[in-house]
């Protein structure tokens, strides 16, 4: 009798829709809804938006129109996809192993400043964080990071909350969360949005966020947005190559990509409409950092008619651009494992959480029991933030340009993004070539260096 191999099919998004919302899910996070904003007002307004778009299109877009394009080619996880498209030169499958790493220690410190969001929904919602006095608001957050037991019991939950989706699968978890999620940000941002613009410092609050400063614009604003656009689309760390592998064979990468990063930028907009209309009204500083999310808007809020329901909401919109982030993120290790060791889906989210739940705690804990604890003078969390951040990502970023630029080449380039007709103008494609072969290694190189603090 003659033996028959079935062979399952691979899981993928199942409509243009699902891929805008998982993609965009992936971009967006807590950086959208504090670090952009403020640092858009206190840079330059306008002018460094402008700065930023400049950057986007010379090194984040180019990196996530190539991920998507190898993870789609591939049709792999990170790691696998480099050994699939060159097979003749392993060391170069040292990508996607960064990637794979890179993305397993951003969520050991990101799932923590995540599950601070999570436990700030159920604690606004009791009124515990809300005062008018920024010192009881810093009190209160200084009380959440400094528990151990309440630091690591948030960032436990939110990995097995986060974990329960991605078990579900790629179409039945990622596309079908993201799918609902997407809208009601946006539905909260719009929310939120409004009721700021009726504060009598919604002028200055605008003018902070979108007046044109360009004596601002220094050598160091110049790096600064180069950086912010180049981590801003969750590139470098192999999520757009993961996520490129489920796409259908006739999604428009270079429109999906446009799409995501002008809806990214639309999200971070919003989110600064969302606040500075408010912060300015109740005179308090547009810093930019987790002090603005967690002390300076609690204290914004209390002052506001009905802001405890809007203070309720601005957490439910954290917690929604965490959750999409971090699925992303997380689907990176888990596809590997699933792929490379035959894992089931469930093995496979189930070791990853777990290895995240033992070497998260120590970025958990890094503000309580190892709080002098330090790895080149850096706590754990400064550590994982650094090393991803500043290293891993941008190197990973470079070496994929590097790659489909110089090493995979023209000829499989245009093969890829051609679509079989759909992409029909061959002129987006020889700008992406030239793009990824010479301004994005340029630019990314800048950026690593920046983060280094070489220059």
């Amino acid at each position: 009798m003659q033996n028959v191999t079935v062979t399952k099919a691979r899981d993928s998004f199942t409509t243009g829709l699902g891929v805008i919302a998982a993609t965009l899910g992936s971009a967006v996070g807590l950086g959208n809804i504090w670090k952009f904003p403020a640092l858009t007002g206190l840079n330059g307004g306008a002018a460094f938006i402008i700065v930023y778009l400049l950057s986007t299109l010379m090194a984040g877009l180019v990196v996530m129109v190539a991920e998507l394009m190898l993870g789609r080619r591939s049709k792999s996880d990170a790691l696998t996809t480099f050994k699939v498209l060159h097979p003749k030169n392993a060391s170069w499958a040292l990508i996607g192993a960064a990637g794979v790493l890179s993305a397993f220690l951003i969520l050991a410190f990101y799932t923590e400043v995540a599950g601070w969001v999570f436990a700030y929904i159920f604690k606004a919602a009791s009124g515990a964080v809300l005062s008018s006095d920024p010192k009881v608001t810093s009190a209160g957050f200084e009380k959440l990071i400094t528990d151990p037991v309440q630091s690591v019991f948030w960032q436990c939950l939110v990995l097995v909350f986060v974990g329960a989706i991605i078990v579900a699968g790629v179409s039945k978890g990622i596309e079908k969360t993201t799918k609902r999620l997407m809208p009601v940000l946006f539905l909260i941002l719009v929310m939120i949005g409004g009721r700021s613009l009726t504060l009598p410092g919604a002028a200055a609050g605008l003018e902070f966020l979108f007046r044109p400063d360009f004596s601002k614009v220094t050598g160091g604003v110049v790096l600064t947005a180069m950086g912010l656009a180049f981590f801003k689309l969750s590139v470098g760390m192999g999520t757009m190559i993961t996520y490129g592998s489920y796409f259908r064979d006739d999604q428009n990468i270079p429109m999906t990509a446009l799409r995501v990063m002008l809806a990214d930028l639309t999200v971070s907009i919003l989110a600064g409409i969302a606040i500075f209309p408010a912060v300015f009204t109740y005179g308090f500083k547009p810093e930019a950092g987790p002090s603005l999310l967690f002390i300076t808007i609690p204290a914004v809020f209390s002052q506001m008619p009905f802001g405890n329901v809007f203070v309720v909401l601005f957490f439910v919109l954290g917690a929604i651009a965490a959750t999409g982030a971090m699925l992303s993120i997380l689907e990176v290790p888990v596809a590997y494992l699933h792929q490379r060791f035959g894992m089931s889906r469930f093995k496979s989210t189930a070791l990853t959480v777990i290895l995240l739940a033992l070497i998260g705690s120590t970025a958990a804990l890094s503000n309580s029991l190892l709080a002098n604890f330090k790895l080149f003078g850096m706590t754990m969390f400064d550590f994982y933030d650094f090393l991803t951040s500043n290293l891993l990502m941008p190197v990973g970023g470079l070496f994929i340009c590097l790659f489909v630029g110089w090493v995979w080449g023209e000829e499989k380039v245009r093969a890829a993004l051609s679509n079989d007709g759909q992409l029909k103008n061959g002129a987006i494609i020889s700008i992406f070539l030239f793009l990824v072969k010479y301004v994005a290694p340029l630019t990314i190189t800048v950026i690593l260096l920046r983060g280094l603090k070489i220059i």
